[in-house]
């Protein structure tokens, strides 16, 4: 009898260490494509998160007056809207207590309706697509300006800077492409500037030659492609093997270290200029340094483009749960709503109404020897 009685308590012991333990786990979901051809960008973006994770574990993290660790569900959505969507609702299943991605606005934008349904606060480090924060959810929020912002402002460039009298446009259709393209020439109209073509690929294909030649006949000075670094690469390849000697633009989705590579030595110095939402200079600068320095120690490898946002999204969505005392959802979303001045890795971050970051940032880069080098910070 008394053996049964100890088995019972050792049991109600082992039960209750598991519910205090579970209570002490803050579960942040992560999404981004780390398979398929922008896989390289994922990767960046989970590392990111990887990175702010272990950074507050060493520290400690304390919520509510409990000591809390954080642990990291990763998931991978390939790019893919439908992908997108069933990582979403295996993450609410799973019970997470925030999200962060997805990096696509084609996922994030159908994955944000599941996260809003089921109350749970999503941050995209990289979704740039206006449509994602205006669908009225309460859960959405996003660190980087949109494309409105950073569309627009490479279309007054390549018109005001570039002197562009020629310019074509390429898009591959996605909600991301699509949508710096569109807002792309709206710029180059805004700043009295005219395009001369508009051609449409995929963000998988790989052979350019029938809509270059088609763009090459129109002699361009200008070639934006609203799209991502895999297609850019080959695409500004064969824009050399058939002659094109023009300027290549493109937003965010371009601007990685990875891109030379890409482009198999086809890019010439200055030729492209790009832009990615966000942007530090002066004394924040040193900030940003810092973090690419300790995520090349960590990694062992050269950050791409978007995860020093992942970094700063997981540090405001944590920052939100200490301030409003716990990990739960529904009481720490009106805290990270209210996120005003935070100082982050890549500036400063505050929401308006809409979940969008205030007076976003854009910096604008080219290349030379195949290093990125940075233009100017514009807002």
């Amino acid at each position: 009898m008394q053996y049964k009685l100890n088995v019972l308590v050792a049991a109600a012991v082992t039960l209750f260490a598991g519910a205090v333990s579970a209570q002490e786990v803050v579960k942040i979901g992560h999404v981004a494509p780390t398979s398929g051809g922008i896989a390289h960008l994922g990767k960046d973006n989970e590392n990111g998160a990887r990175m702010a994770i272990d950074e507050l574990n060493a520290k400690g993290v304390t919520i509510g007056g409990k000591k809390v660790k954080l642990e990291l569900q990763a998931e991978d959505d390939a790019g893919d809207p439908k992908q997108g969507t069933a990582v979403a609702q295996k993450l609410v299943d799973s019970k997470v207590n925030g999200v962060i991605g997805h990096l696509n606005s084609g996922t994030s934008i159908p994955a944000s309706k599941v996260y809003s349904d089921a109350g749970i606060p999503q941050i995209s480090p990289s979704a740039t697509n206006p449509k994602f924060t205006r669908n009225g959810y309460k859960t959405t929020f996003r660190v980087v300006a949109d494309d409105v912002h950073l569309g627009g402002t490479l279309g007054r460039y390549a018109v005001k800077e570039l002197k562009g009298k020629s310019i074509a446009v390429i898009d591959d259709r996605t909600a991301y492409g699509q949508g710096v393209a569109d807002e792309f020439e709206k710029g180059v109209k805004g700043a009295g500037g005219t395009t001369v073509s508009h051609q449409f690929t995929t963000d998988k294909a790989t052979d350019f030659t029938a809509i270059l030649t088609q763009i090459k006949s129109k002699k361009p000075d200008v070639v934006f492609y609203g799209g991502m670094d895999a297609v850019a690469g080959p695409m500004i390849r064969q824009m050399k093997q058939l002659g094109i000697d023009a300027k290549f633009m493109g937003g965010d989705g371009i601007c990685s270290g990875e891109l030379p590579k890409l482009a198999a030595g086809a890019m010439g110095d200055g030729q492209v200029v790009c832009a990615e939402a966000g942007g530090v200079e002066g004394t924040q600068k040193v900030g940003m340094d810092k973090f690419r320095e300790d995520y090349k120690k960590k990694f062992g490898t050269e950050v791409q483009i978007y995860s020093p946002y992942v970094y700063d999204a997981v540090n405001v969505m944590v920052a939100a749960m200490v301030k409003a005392g716990s990990a739960d959802p529904a009481k720490y979303l009106p805290v990270l709503a209210k996120t005003d001045g935070y100082k982050g890795v890549t500036g400063t971050i505050s929401f308006d109404e809409k979940g969008d970051v205030k007076n976003g940032a854009l910096t604008l880069y080219t290349y030379k020897g195949e290093k990125r080098e940075q233009i100017a910070v514009v807002r």
